[in-house]
């Protein structure tokens, strides 16, 4: 799990998973920390009703996507 200090470090991305040919769309990568960054389409909390806690965001990407990172 990543800590309050983790996200203040520098963290290296490797792609792992795009739907197209670069890093301007829906993207997985892996981190050197043991971690995954998805790059979406915000999605508000509000408006799909969770509650989140400070710090985190809702992502949306399309389901093949997790396909290619598997």
């Amino acid at each position: 799990m990543t800590t309050d200090d983790d996200r203040d470090r520098e963290v290296t991305l490797r792609l792992i998973a795009t739907v197209c040919g670069g890093g301007s769309c829906p993207t997985v990568y892996r981190t050197d920390r043991g971690t995954l960054v998805i790059q979406g389409y915000p999605v508000s909390a509000q408006a799909v009703g969770v509650d989140l806690p400070d710090g985190e965001v809702l992502v949306e990407i399309p389901e093949e996507l997790l396909g290619g990172a598997v």
